[in-house]
């Protein structure tokens, strides 16, 4: 890691942060543009017309860019919850369709289509042989009125990733509309979701983008937004502050697809999407593809440097399912809990998920931050 990038998180101040598949670190210039965003409310006048417009604007370009979009197709969420529930609630399900997730996957991929079950829709949760769903698994699934298939690319409770091509490339062929959670990915993994075979990216902002809290955006292509029904119509996406200045508004909801009218509402958000885009343009000024392979080489020393006889591995070794999420299991079951306590106690932050470690290192981290956790680990085992 650069000199530069250290010090955009100098806050963490001799704290190891394993943990950015919870929540990333602030780097210095998101932190500086929501302290930016703060004097401005404080001086409201200070919150112009310019500004109003143009930070989501800055955000949207920002996130085109990342996923290779052009910037008014990016739909901006406070979640990656917002843009599965704006799917579910305007896809045109017939009763009797049929919505397909995986058993066990994070509960957002899975809760929004359950409520569809009162209108008639099928959904299946297909259990995995392995750890996430194999191509084959979801083929044999796949039935005459299957419309919809959902997938986190990166599974948060154990690291294995999909083979997103492989399942995009088989709902081609089936025309089989496919959602996907890329929260666990983006930001550590380069995507182009013009090319992939994919019909909807959703995620969160504060994981591998390195945003605040409550952040997120969607995006959907042209011809899935075409097919939806959009059920807000929100007055600052139809109109602007200058029209409230004209003696008569005729209000009317215009016949559009743009996907601005999807955006969640109050998008200028200074205090979150300021420092957001903040975030997502130093990821893009150091490039995806560098920031990958300096996650990956600190997840293969970590592995590397990892005592199999005192823990194992359950997240993938190597090959195209590996993420940079490692999950590791005392030999000593039951131990994870208190040794993720332990480690805290010594400024080593890491997760406890279904009773194993989970360790997740990121553009935060140096080489020196995994040769301390694994000693800290070996002590404990």
């Amino acid at each position: 890691m650069s000199v530069p990038i250290a010090r955009e998180f100098a806050a963490l101040d001799g704290h190891v942060w394993l943990n950015c598949a919870h929540q990333g670190p602030l780097p210095v210039c998101a932190r500086t543009s929501a302290e930016e965003a703060a004097a401005w409310k404080a001086m409201p006048w200070e919150l112009t017309s310019e500004r109003f417009s143009g930070v989501p604007l800055r955000l949207k370009r920002a996130l085109g860019r990342l996923i290779g979009v052009p910037a008014d197709e990016v739909i901006l969420a406070n979640s990656a919850s917002y843009g599965l529930h704006l799917i579910a609630n305007g896809f045109p399900f017939a009763a009797g369709d049929e919505v397909l997730t995986m058993r066990g996957d994070f509960p957002s991929d899975i809760l929004p289509w359950l409520r569809l079950e009162r209108s008639g829709v099928v959904v299946r949760q297909l259990r995995p042989r392995g750890r996430v769903l194999q191509p084959e698994e979801i083929a044999a699934a796949i039935g005459p009125r299957t419309r919809l298939l959902c997938l986190t690319w990166v599974h948060s409770l154990s690291g294995w990733a999909i083979d997103l091509d492989a399942i995009g490339q088989l709902c081609r062929e089936r025309d089989v509309t496919f959602v996907v959670n890329a929260s666990q990915a983006l930001g550590a993994r380069p995507l182009d979701a013009a090319t992939a075979p994919i019909d909807a990216l959703v995620s969160v902002g504060w994981k591998w983008l390195l945003g605040p809290y409550a952040t997120g955006f969607c995006w959907l292509r042209p011809e899935l937004r075409q097919r939806l029904a959009c059920l807000q119509s929100y007055w600052l996406s139809m109109l602007s502050a200058a029209d409230l200045g004209r003696e008569q508004l005729d209000l009317s909801v215009p016949e559009t697809d743009a996907a601005g009218r999807w955006d969640v509402f109050a998008t200028a958000n200074f205090l979150a999407f300021h420092p957001l885009a903040a975030a997502v343009e130093l990821v893009l000024e150091h490039g995806v593809d560098a920031i990958a392979a300096h996650d990956d080489a600190l997840v293969q020393r970590l592995i590397d440097g990892l005592d199999r006889t005192r823990f194992r591995l359950t997240s993938p070794d190597s090959g195209p399912a590996r993420s940079t999420l490692v999950f590791i299991e005392p030999a000593e079951r039951g131990r994870a809990a208190t040794m993720q306590q332990a480690l805290a106690a010594s400024r080593i932050h890491v997760s406890h998920r279904v009773g194993a470690l989970r360790l997740a290192p990121h553009l935060c981290n140096t080489e020196d931050d995994i040769d301390r956790a694994l000693a800290a680990l070996h002590a404990l085992a």
